[in-house]
């Protein structure tokens, strides 16, 4: 009878989401103890959401906020996706936040757009050379604005020990969670003269010294191989390869001993808006620490050279 094949259908179709899911507690732990950065967007996570105790509901005042954060945690680690809760004691991401916090890509882009069109900030056209003390000024002043940069602040604040890959994931969130002439008068903006306040604002925003300076500094070509060994990290520099240095991706790809033959002159960068979006993109992973050249032999010179043009030039916006 048709309600024995429904009864098959659906015995089958248990079966096979029982086979896939994974507990969410396990994984939980094993984000927290996993070297990978994963603690740090979990941490982000256990703040913004106000999860104090395991399985606690999401008491979030900031809903939106605690969607997009959970939204981070997912994209990053897809693991998380599927979870499911397999003791009482603790609620899934996709479960137990997902009616409290309604976690949906939709909703969270449309309640973002929402929430960003009340924004005076977010109607400017983007105009080049702004100093970051008038952008600055003008962010806290915008209340949507305002309310994402304490966020981001809290978590990399100077007052507190500096937790590098905690403060780089709330950079990433702060960037991609806003409209892109809004990221973009941030991420570019400049002091013209040596004035004190216009600095402090720019390592603000630039996630200075927390999230990009470390001591000592790295060669760029240990940035560039530590990159290479993260999952995100390797995502955003082939895209910010391909849409700014194409000339070096289509010429050498990754063979260092055809990057080495290049020189500066030789490397035409794009420049364009989606040029301008994977360089935005790409702020708040190991891609944007300084990075030196000091120390290196004089073989390694050269290719070194080439990283760090790539990486801090200013020559490809200005």
């Amino acid at each position: 009878s048709l309600h024995a094949v429904f009864t098959v259908l659906f015995v089958y179709f248990t079966s096979i989401s029982t086979a896939q899911t994974t507990d969410c507690l396990q994984l939980r732990e094993q984000c927290i103890n996993a070297a990978n950065g994963c603690e740090s967007v979990w941490n982000v996570v256990e703040d913004v959401c106000n999860i104090s105790v395991l399985g606690n509901r999401c008491k979030a005042e900031d809903t939106i906020g605690c969607n997009r954060i959970i939204q981070v945690l997912a994209d990053e680690y897809p693991e998380f996706k599927n979870c499911l809760c397999t003791t009482d004691n603790f609620c899934s991401i996709t479960t137990l936040l997902a009616k409290q916090c309604s976690i949906n890509k939709d909703n969270i882009s449309t309640e973002t757009k929402l929430q960003w069109s009340s924004s005076a900030l977010s109607k400017q056209a983007y105009t080049a050379n702004r100093t970051c003390l008038d952008v600055n000024k003008e962010c806290v002043e915008d209340e949507v604005c305002n309310k994402q940069l304490s966020l981001y602040l809290k978590v990399c604040s100077v007052n507190k020990k500096c937790n590098t890959e905690e403060c780089q994931a709330a950079i990433r969130f702060f960037y991609r969670n806003m409209p892109f002439e809004v990221a973009e008068m941030m991420t570019f903006c400049d002091c013209i003269q040596p004035d004190e306040s216009c600095h402090r604002a720019k390592e603000l925003l630039h996630g200075k010294p927390c999230a990009v300076t470390a001591v000592p500094p790295p060669s760029c070509l240990n940035v560039i191989h530590m990159c290479e060994e993260n999952e995100l990290c390797t995502k955003k520099y082939t895209t910010f390869r391909s849409k700014c240095w194409r000339h070096v991706t289509k010429k050498c790809y990754d063979d260092e001993a055809c990057l080495e033959t290049l020189i500066k002159d030789d490397m035409p960068c794009s420049a364009n808006a989606d040029c301008k979006a994977a360089y935005i993109s790409s702020w708040g992973t190991m891609l944007h620490m300084e990075c030196t050249c000091q120390n290196l032999s004089p073989a390694e010179q050269s290719l070194c050279k080439l990283f760090h043009h790539m990486l801090h030039s200013k020559s490809c916006f200005s």
